[in-house]
């Protein structure tokens, strides 16, 4: 496929395609329609396929690191720039395009601004089709590369809560240094982290994933209602689970992280950022991995966890893990294991081999 040239479109299709690949997380809408449109406003972003860049091209990683629903984020676009800049002083190598660490409503843009103020590619190659709540799900299992330096720079906050940070570690250390810099921030900074080559980033990422983000965007936007859940389903194999009212909803932001419940009629998700399971009459349905989203009942706008009230209708819809365009860390079964201490319930026991 060749280079595509981004249009207001594409943008609000990857918006709202992210939202629903985002799985319950990955920012909110409003923000990717903010920051998407800025984008188009100060440049011509370009997405471009792996296969447009050379093996050893270098790409960075930008993302949106903390809690969604925290009361005090602050992020701007200047911080997306600004973390750039200092990764790169960081690498003192050329950077030669940008990818986003997941699908999100805020995130499968991630990079688009960069990319109009650079002039650098947006690579259609995020680091996971689909949202997650560690930064090590989205650094495409370079903690089991030995002697890997990740270099990481995160910006965010205003006034006294303001943060610039730039550190060189391991992928784990530097991982939860940002988490830390994100709740001093005042719960959200914007990240720029791990440069690896285009072959590196074809093997463990997942290729076409924004595409895939603007087709389900296009399914949502083109029709409205219950016929567009329906083609969000249609377009990426899933099935509608359960429909009713929001009878119960806790949220908790803790260690930088959302993390709760929501109870529809006889039906009970559990979320760390993500929805990471469905269950109904303490039946498993659903298992992360796998994408599990609220969608509104009436509208089909989608809707995080971190945005459910109580009474509010929703379908909920499941995917199959197998039916999406993931990352390898998404079969890694250490990175999933802390999954089961943070909800409570087992996780492992349901992956698919």
């Amino acid at each position: 496929m060749a280079t595509i040239l981004l249009d207001g479109r594409m943008m609000e299709a990857a918006v709202y395609g992210g939202a629903v690949l985002g799985g319950g997380g990955g920012g909110w809408i409003e923000d990717g329609l903010q920051i998407g449109r800025l984008a188009l406003e100060v440049g011509q972003p370009r997405l471009v396929t792996p296969d447009e860049l050379a093996d050893d091209d270098l790409l960075v990683t930008v993302s949106l690191v903390g809690a969604p629903a925290a009361k005090e984020k602050f992020v701007k676009p200047i911080h997306y720039v600004r973390a750039l800049e200092l990764l790169s002083a960081a690498v003192k190598q050329p950077l030669k395009g940008i990818h986003t660490n997941e699908n999100g409503a805020g995130t499968t843009v991630n990079g688009w601004f960069q990319a109009a103020v650079t002039g650098l590619p947006v690579v259609d190659l995020p680091c996971n089709g689909r949202a997650h709540p560690t930064g090590t799900m989205g650094s495409l299992n370079l903690h089991e590369q030995p002697g890997y330096v990740s270099h990481q720079a995160a910006v965010g906050g205003r006034g006294s809560r303001y943060v610039e940070m730039s550190v060189s570690s391991t992928i784990e250390q530097a991982a939860s240094l940002i988490r830390s810099v994100s709740v001093q921030a005042g719960g959200l900074v914007a990240v720029a982290r791990n440069p690896v080559t285009v072959a590196y980033a074809r093997e463990n990422g997942a290729p076409g994933g924004i595409r895939q983000a603007i087709k389900v965007g296009e399914a949502l936007l083109d029709h409205k209602g219950e016929a567009a859940i329906e083609a969000v389903c249609a377009a990426l194999g899933g099935r509608v689970v359960v429909e009713g009212d929001v009878r119960e909803y806790t949220l908790e932001t803790t260690g930088g992280f959302d993390v709760g419940r929501v109870v529809i009629g006889d039906s009970e998700l559990t979320f760390w950022n993500e929805y990471m399971t469905l269950e109904h009459d303490g039946e498993r349905l659903a298992t992360f991995p796998d994408l599990i989203m609220t969608l509104d009942a009436r509208t089909a706008r989608p809707i995080v966890s971190a945005a459910i009230e109580k009474g509010q209708a929703v379908t909920v819809i499941h995917v199959p893990a197998r039916n999406l365009i993931l990352s390898t860390t998404m079969r890694n079964r250490s990175l999933l294991k802390p999954i089961e201490d943070v909800i409570g319930k087992p996780i492992l026991p349901y992956l698919e081999s």
